[in-house]
C-alpha cells in the first residue's frame, strides 16, 4: 500500500525535494532554455533504429535496479499487467523528446510522473521526479545507445560517445527539470555509471519480472499466433534475450545478479552483433527507424508537412478503456495520425 508522509523536519510552506516538489532546485540547477536536437545530431543518428529492441531487457531491468525507481513501478505501474502494450506506446513519446523538435513531448513525458510518490519498504520516500532517479531513468535511454552501437552497430568511435554524451545533456533539458544530476564530462559520466553499478543498484522483484518473458503471451503485433505455437517457441527467446542481457550488463550488476558470463560468451556475443549490424544493412533505411524517428525523418526531408499532428502508437497498444484516462500509461487516448507500417498512411 502507497502511503505518503509528511516530513516533522521541514516547516510549513517548505516543500520536501524527493516527494512533493522534487523537480524543484535552485535557479542554477533549472533546465536552460534548450534548442531541440535536430537531424544532423548523432543522437538523430543512433536512437530510434530497430536495434534498440534487443535493449530491452536491459533498459528495462537497468532502470528497475535503482531503488527508488524499483518502487514506483511496483507501487504505481500496470506495466506488469501489460508489458508488451505498455513497452510499446512508451517509446513514442520517450522517442518523441528526441525528434519532435519541441520541449513539449518532454514536458508531456515529465508530467506523466507527477503523482507517483510513496514510501519504501524501508521507510524512505521516493518519488519519480526526484532529479536523481529520473537521471537514472534517462542514462538508460541515452547511454543504452552506446551500448547497443558497441554490440550490435552501427558502429561508433570514442568521438561519437563524447558527442552523445553532451547531446544527451541537451535531451535532458527538453524534460524541463532540474539539471542537477547531469555530470559535466563524459569522464565524470563514467565515474558516475561505475559508481551507480557499484554501490547503488540493488535487485529488485520488479527486475527479475522484467527480465522474464516466458509468461507472457504473445505482443499485440502477434495476436494471431496460437497460444500453443507461442508457448512452444517463447522459452527459447526468453533464453536467448537473457544471455544478450547478461552480457550487456557491467561485470557488477553481473556479480550482484549472480549472472556468470565467460570469455566465449563474450566472444559470441561479439559475433552475433556483427551479425545483427549485417543483416540491418539489408534493410532499406527508413524501415530501419520506429515510427516516430521515421516520422521526424519525413517531416524533415519534406515527406510529411512539418506541422503535420505528432504520431503516435497504433490503436492495438492502448491499455484497458478503464485506464485510458489515467496519464501514468503514456496514453494519448486521442490522436490525429497513429503509426502504420512504413509503406501505409499514417492518418486516422
Amino acid at each position: 500500500m502507497t502511503q505518503v508522509l509528511p516530513d516533522p523536519s521541514l516547516n510549513s510552506g517548505e516543500l520536501p525535494h524527493a516527494v512533493d516538489s522534487p523537480a524543484v532546485d535552485s535557479p542554477a540547477d533549472k533546465s536552460p532554455d534548450v534548442t531541440p536536437l535536430g537531424p544532423d545530431s548523432a543522437t538523430w543518428r543512433y536512437f530510434g533504429d530497430w536495434r534498440g529492441m534487443l535493449m530491452g531487457l536491459w533498459s528495462g531491468s537497468m532502470q528497475n535496479m535503482h531503488p527508488k525507481l524499483a518502487a514506483g513501478v511496483w507501487d504505481h505501474s500496470d506495466f506488469f499487467g501489460e508489458r508488451w502494450q505498455r513497452l510499446l506506446r512508451s517509446i513514442y513519446p520517450i522517442g518523441g523528446v528526441v525528434f519532435d523538435l519541441t520541449p513539449d513531448t518532454g514536458h508531456q513525458v515529465r508530467d506523466y510522473h507527477r503523482d507517483i510518490k510513496g514510501t519504501m519498504d524501508d521507510g524512505g520516500r521516493y518519488h519519480a521526479l526526484d532529479p536523481d532517479v529520473f537521471y537514472w531513468a534517462h542514462t538508460t535511454f541515452w547511454y543504452g545507445n552506446v551500448r547497443c552501437a558497441e554490440i550490435f552497430g552501427p558502429p561508433i568511435d570514442e568521438a561519437t560517445k563524447r558527442q552523445l554524451f553532451e547531446e544527451s545533456r541537451t535531451w535532458y533539458a527538453m524534460y524541463g527539470v532540474s539539471m542537477r544530476p547531469c555530470p559535466d564530462t563524459y569522464e565524470d559520466f563514467q565515474k558516475y555509471w561505475d559508481h551507480m553499478c557499484r554501490n547503488v543498484l540493488r535487485d529488485h522483484a520488479a527486475v527479475r519480472t522484467v527480465l522474464d518473458i516466458s509468461q507472457l503471451p504473445p505482443p499485440p503485433w502477434m495476436s494471431w499466433m496460437p497460444m500453443p505455437l507461442w508457448r512452444l517457441q517463447v522459452g527459447q527467446v526468453q533464453k536467448m534475450f537473457m544471455w544478450i542481457t547478461t552480457g550487456l550488463y557491467d561485470a557488477p550488476v553481473r556479480e550482484m545478479m549472480g549472472l556468470s558470463w565467460s570469455d566465449r560468451d563474450e566472444r559470441r556475443l561479439r559475433l552475433f552483433g556483427k551479425a545483427v549490424n549485417a543483416a540491418m544493412h539489408l534493410v532499406p533505411t527508413r524501415y530501419r527507424r520506429h515510427p516516430r524517428a521515421r516520422d521526424a525523418d519525413d517531416r524533415v526531408s519534406g515527406r510529411v508537412p512539418i506541422d503535420a499532428p505528432i504520431l503516435e502508437t497504433p490503436q492495438r497498444n492502448m491499455p484497458s478503456d478503464a485506464q485510458r484516462d489515467n496519464p501514468m500509461h503514456y496514453c494519448p487516448v486521442n490522436a490525429q495520425r497513429r503509426a502504420n507500417l512504413p509503406w501505409q498512411a499514417n492518418e486516422v
